[in-house]
Order: structure tokens, then sequence, then C-alpha cells
């Protein structure tokens, strides 16, 4: 290993820097010192001389990048291997290339959030768009088929039914009857204070009839149905299931997306049955253990009491819920890019969509229904 160097030589006109020994990685401290003090002490007619130079490598190649600059080393490089050439070159026009990034200015804060606002406000509309598109074409689907007997896919709309229907049964009825429970304790409490404890039996019939069986099971729906049609579609779409039904000539939304409409068509509205009765059950036991009203009183207040206009409304939200809620979990399995991220952050997505658009509606169909008097 030879010991590397760079020397002004002053003694001929013009002067003239000569490079010899192994420019590499362990001089690169005093190669550093050495060519920091020379850059100051040649000017631009200094030529170089590198017919002595012995090994090179990145480190030293950039310290003779910098020290000599474009002009020289294109003069001067003639003689070198065609490796230490390339690799001069290489480094030069890298050093050339780089730049620090310029740091952006601050914006202002007010701005930046308008402009999210903004982003955020075009993207629903978009989303917006999308679902309204999307319904079209599960309605003209099911309008097409609606014809066609033999095109019905009976068994998938089966199994669906049991996945989205009987499976949740449990937990729909176990969590209307906890909360039946609950609104009948809170309004015994209140209502005592007034001495009109036996009107808890109108408000937990009227609660669960109109608002509560319906918007609870559409709430366990979105959260339970919606992500797992996205998930199950988005895992078909990662996988390239969803392109084979296509090349194959199949229509994805009458295989993927009808069954999982009808099925939920048919399982919401049954489900919001069973929360109507468990919800008014689980009123009934709070009266008959805190109220001394007998289940047999607790049927006449409510069959004297509550109309059925109040089970028609609730009931007659269920199958649009249902509807919203399958085709929201289908679009969003379809957006499904191709990688277990995408599939979770649609699936996070139908869930929140589904719950808000459910919620929405329940308050628009509430206020509809308060003003026409049913």
């Amino acid at each position: 290993m030879t010991t590397p160097s760079a020397t002004l030589d002053t003694s001929c006109q013009p002067a003239c820097l000569r490079i010899a020994g192994d420019w590499t990685l362990a001089h690169y401290a005093s190669l550093k010192r050495d060519s920091e003090r020379l850059r100051t002490q040649y000017g631009a007619d200094t030529l170089a001389d590198l017919s002595q130079l012995g090994r090179l490598d990145t480190a030293g190649a950039s310290l003779l990048a910098e020290l000599l600059g474009s002009e020289r080393l294109s003069h001067c490089t003639n003689d070198l291997p065609e490796a230490s050439r390339a690799l001069l070159k290489n480094v030069y026009c890298s050093v050339q290339d780089y730049c620090i990034p310029i740091k952006q200015p601050e914006r202002n804060v007010l701005l930046v959030l308008l402009e999210r606002i903004g982003c955020a406000v075009g993207k629903l509309w978009q989303d917006t768009l999308q679902l309204l598109g999307f319904l079209g074409l599960i309605i003209d689907t099911l309008l097409r088929r609606l014809l066609q007997p033999h095109r019905w896919r009976v068994t998938p709309v089966i199994a669906h039914i049991e996945q989205t229907g009987l499976d949740a049964a449990p937990i729909v009825a176990l969590l209307t009857f906890l909360v039946g429970a609950v609104v009948a304790f809170l309004g015994a409490t209140v209502l005592a204070d007034f001495g009109a404890t036996v009107f808890t039996v109108d408000l937990v019939a009227f609660s669960f009839l109109r608002e509560f069986a319906v918007l609870l099971t559409a709430i366990l729906m979105a959260g339970r149905t919606a992500s797992a049609f996205t998930a199950q579609i988005g895992s078909m779409k990662a996988n390239e299931e969803v392109d084979a039904i296509r090349t194959l000539g199949l229509n994805p939304i009458e295989l993927l997306v009808v069954p999982r409409v009808l099925a939920l068509l048919i399982s919401l509205p049954l489900l919001t049955f069973v929360a109507m009765i468990c919800g008014i059950v689980g009123g009934a036991v709070v009266c008959a253990l805190s109220l001394g009203i007998s289940p047999a009183m607790f049927l006449s207040l409510l069959q004297s009491d509550i109309g059925v206009q109040h089970f028609l409304v609730g009931l007659a939200k269920a199958p649009i819920f249902a509807f919203l809620i399958a085709a929201i979990g289908c679009l969003e399995g379809f957006k499904v890019s191709g990688s277990a991220e995408s599939v979770g952050a649609h699936t996070t997505s139908s869930v929140v969509q589904s719950i808000f658009v459910v919620i929405v509606l329940d308050a628009v169909a509430a206020l509809f229904c308060m003003e026409m008097g049913w």
C-alpha cells in the first residue's frame, strides 16, 4: 500500500497538482486535510498530474472530484485505467447531482385546515357518487335476473342468511334484552318522581318498536356483516379471483353482490323483529321485578296504548338499512387494491360508512314520520 499524497509543484509554469499513492478510505482523514489546504493555493490555470495515482475507491474519488473539478478531470484522466476513469466520472456526477433538500416554508394553519376540509368534502362527494352508481348497478342486476329463475343463486343466498342472520341472532337478542332492561330501569327511575311509573311500559314499547330495535340491529350488522362482506370480497380482489370471474365471462355483481344483498334483506327484518321482542321482554322483566307490574298487566297496557303503526314504522326501516349496509360492504370490498393493509383500511371504512349512513337515515326517517304524524 502506497502512502497517498497531494502536492502543489510551483517550480513549473503553470503550477501542477501532483497526485500520488493510494487514495482510499483508510487515508481519508489525512487526504481530506490536504485537499482542504490545497484548494486555496492553486488557480484556474493549474494543471493536474495523476500518473502516480495508485489504488482508488469511492471515498478517494469523491475527494479528487472536489479537489480537481470537472475541467481538470476531463484532461488528466486519460492515462488512468478504465475502471478508475469510470469511478471518477460516476462519483463526480453523483456529487454534482446531489443537493441539500430545500425546506418548505411553513404554511398557515388555517389554510391547511381549510384544505383538509375541502379534500374531505371532495372525497365524500366522490364516495357518494360511487355508492349511488353501485346501488343502481345492484338494482339493475336484480331486475334483470328477476324474470330469469334459472339464474337465481339460491344456495349462496341461504348460506349468507345463515351467516348474517342465524349466527347473529344470539348477540342481537342478548344486546337488545339488556338495553330494554336498562331503558326500563332508567324510565322507572325518572318517572317515579312524577308518580307515573306505569308509563314505563309505554316508554319501552314505543322506543323499541320505532327506534331502538332496528337501529341497534342495523349497527350490529354494520359492524359484523358489512366488515365481513368487505373482507371476503377484498381478499378475492387481492388474490385476483374477481378478475378470474370476469375472465370466465361471469358477472361479479350477480355472483358476489346480489346473494349477499338478498340475504341481508331477509335477515335484517327478521333480526329486527327478534330485537323488538327481546327488548320488550327485557323491559317487562325489570317492570315485574322493580315496579310490580305483572306480565299480564304489561301485555294489557302494551295492547291498549301502543298502536300497530309503531311496529310497522320500525320494521319498514329494516330493508332500507339492509340494502345500504350490504351495498357499502360489497363496494368497499371491490375498492381493495391488493394488499393486506388495503383490506384492513377498506374494512374499517365500510363499518364507519355503514354506521354513519344508518344513523343519518334513521334521524331523517324519525323527523319525517313525526311530521307526517305516523
